[in-house]
């Protein structure tokens, strides 16, 4: 914390600190469903192989809904009413529906109000809590460090909190899958504590003052040319991470059948693997994008690998389970420019939008996952007949075109490294 010290100043650690202990518990909680899918599904009676996808990609998709509404509620939250407001909101409500996720009844007969009725609902309700933890972060991280070191404060917010996602596959392996949600919901409300000595980004409190300036007013972001496109822009260089991890990870057990894995590829070490890589990967595009003073070409760079290791993964046939879990570490290193994405959506946009789109976007990613899981699954169906026969031509298919929208949203943008954030958005 030397560098940042100097750089930024005892607030500017505090917030990285925070912000970072934060981002570990939401990705805890984030990625929990993903390791504890098949087990908790099958404790509350759920056994067949078209069960556990069909409810699985269901609850997926009900967490990945109130992520995409959050990120809107929180990110205009963060305009009006503080970062510090929505940092510590979000945590408390992704820790209590957490802690209730590990309390859900085995009710004996199947109806409307059975297991899986209370589960999506929970779901639903932690993707709301989730969706505001990150973007408030970055935000208020962003504003309390200088132009020139912010992207080493961002990078250790994201490379610590993606760590979490190690926790929850070793928590996940180790104990029943009640206890891994019940134990993530108790480091959410330990966290808040933490609360005392964070003080709020100078520049919001600037702008708090000007009473006459709009904030957080989401709707406006749609109403001109350069706010729309920055802002799908940012998006779709985002869309493949979550489309690694929302479909390739969380259903490489299925994939791994498909591909004749000599083994069963167990979800919750595919995770552990991947987010590893992730971690190492945020570390690096971060420190690369410092060192070379460019955002854009470290994420041309990252995405043209991920696009070569997801192929790889796709031909990857007959092949042991080590072989899988290192090709996940890779994957996970080439899908981690995570920290640089958010960081460039938060410096497109003036003090009086940022944090409504720092929060939105990462979100808007999230929540893409419905739609293209949605659509990966027809695809599948249309090809074979089968949802399962048909996943790796489809994966193909979604591949190309989410990569090409990436690739596409990046020439959008414009370079963001070392830019002045005291700036407003005219609405």
């Amino acid at each position: 914390m030397g560098l940042l010290e100097r750089a930024g100043g005892q607030r500017a650690v505090l917030a990285i600190l925070v912000s970072a202990l934060g981002y570990f518990v939401d990705i805890y909680d984030l990625v929990l469903f993903s390791i504890v899918r098949v087990p908790s599904l099958k404790g509350l009676g759920y056994e067949s192989d078209y069960d556990l996808k069909y409810y699985g990609e269901l609850l997926l998709n009900f967490q990945m809904a109130g992520m995409l509404l959050g990120g809107i509620l929180w990110g205009v939250l963060g305009d009006r009413k503080g970062r510090l407001s929505v940092l510590f909101g979000s945590i408390f409500m992704y820790s209590l529906a957490n802690f209730l996720n590990g309390l859900i009844p085995n009710t004996a007969e199947k109806s409307f109000w059975d297991e899986i009725t209370f589960y999506a609902i929970l779901r639903f309700v932690a993707g709301i809590g989730l969706s505001g933890e990150l973007g408030a972060g970055i935000t208020l991280v962003s504003e309390l460090m200088p132009k020139e070191t912010r992207g080493y404060g961002t990078m250790i917010v994201a490379g610590t909190g993606i760590l979490g996602a190690i926790l929850a596959a070793l928590v996940g392996d180790l104990l029943n899958w009640r206890w891994a949600y019940i134990i993530g919901g108790l480091m959410g409300f330990a966290l808040l504590v933490l609360r005392i000595g964070v003080y709020e980004s100078g520049l919001f409190d600037q702008l708090r003052a000007k009473k006459d300036i709009k904030r957080g007013a989401f709707f406006k972001i749609f109403s001109n040319r350069s706010r729309l496109r920055r802002f799908f822009a940012s998006v779709m260089i985002g869309v493949p991470l979550w489309f690694v991890v929302g479909n390739l990870i969380t259903f490489s057990r299925e994939y791994g059948k498909n591909l004749s894995a000599k083994g069963e590829i167990d979800p919750g070490y595919a995770i552990l693997f991947t987010y590893l890589g992730l971690a190492l990967g945020d570390f690096a595009s971060g420190s690369l994008s410092q060192l070379l003073k460019t955002r854009k070409k470290t994420v041309l760079l990252f995405l043209v690998l991920n696009l070569l290791t997801v192929l790889l993964y796709l031909n990857s046939r007959a092949q042991s389970l080590a072989y899988y879990y290192s090709l996940f570490t890779v994957l996970g290193f080439f899908n981690g420019y995570w920290a640089v994405f958010v960081t460039i959506a938060a410096e497109q946009f003036g003090t009086n939008l940022r944090a409504t789109v720092a929060t939105s976007v990462p979100n808007f990613v999230r929540g893409a996952v419905v739609p293209v899981n949605t659509t990966f699954t027809y695809i599948s169906v249309q090809l074979t007949g089968d949802p399962l026969k048909g996943m790796i031509p489809a994966a193909y298919i979604m591949t190309f075109f989410l990569f090409l929208l990436a690739f596409v949203g990046l020439a959008l943008l414009e370079e963001t490294h070392g830019k002045d954030l005291d700036f407003l958005e005219q609405i």
